[in-house]
C-alpha cells in the first residue's frame, strides 16, 4: 500500500438508495457462480470464466488481499444485507479512484448497478476524501453506458484506454463523477 493511502476498514457496510453494500463472506461462495458465471460478465469484465466454485474461492481470497493492501474494496450488493445480487468495486489507482460493478443476470433491470455506484461514490467522497470517481467502460456496452448516465457520470474527453483481455481487444471510455 502506498504511504499516501489510508488503509480501508477491515469491515465495511454501506447503505442507501434501498441497498446494503456489505463485505463478501464465506457464506456467499455458493451464490457467486450463479451471479458471475455468465457470458455477459465473461465478455465485459476481467472476472474469471468459467466462474465456478474455485473461481469464487479465489475471488474471495483476492478480495481480502486487495483490501489489506489498501487498493480495492469489493462489496456484495444486497437489498437487505442478505443474499448477494451483484458486486460493486472501488479501486485506488494512479489514474484515479475507479468504480466497477457486475449484476447477476436474474437481478438486472432493477437499477441496482446505478444505485450501488452512487452509494460507493458517496463513500469515496465522504469517507476517503476523493474529488472524482471514474468508470472505465466500452462504448458498445449499452447497459454500462446506461448505468453511467443514470448514476450522473459524464463522458470525459480523454484518450481511450486500449488493451487486450481474454484474447480480445478493448477500448475503454472514461466517465467521471465529481464530488458535489
Amino acid at each position: 500500500m502506498s504511504s499516501t493511502m489510508s488503509p480501508f476498514p477491515e469491515q465495511i457496510e454501506l447503505s442507501g438508495e434501498g441497498l446494503v453494500l456489505r463485505d463478501w463472506t464465506e457464506a456467499d461462495l455458493a451464490a457467486m457462480p450463479e451471479l458471475f458465471d455468465h457470458p455477459d460478465i465473461a465478455y465485459w469484465t476481467p472476472m474469471a470464466s468459467p466462474f465456478d466454485a474455485a473461481a469464487a474461492r479465489a475471488r474471495l481470497i483476492r478480495d481480502r488481499q486487495l483490501r489489506a493492501d489498501g487498493t480495492t474494496i469489493l462489496l456484495a450488493i444486497t437489498v437487505d444485507g442478505g443474499a448477494p445480487l451483484g458486486e460493486v468495486m472501488l479501486r485506488r489507482a494512479s489514474e484515479g479512484t475507479e468504480l466497477g460493478y457486475a449484476i447477476g443476470p436474474a437481478h438486472r433491470g432493477q437499477g441496482l448497478a446505478a444505485r450501488a455506484v452512487r452509494v460507493m461514490a458517496a463513500y469515496a467522497f465522504e469517507q476517503l476524501g476523493v474529488r472524482q470517481v471514474i468508470l472505465e467502460l466500452e462504448a458498445e456496452n449499452a447497459a454500462s453506458v446506461a448505468v453511467a448516465t443514470k448514476a450522473g457520470f459524464t463522458l470525459l474527453d480523454v484518450p481511450l484506454i486500449t488493451g487486450e483481455e481474454k484474447g480480445r481487444p478493448y477500448a475503454l471510455q472514461t466517465w467521471a463523477l465529481n464530488r458535489p
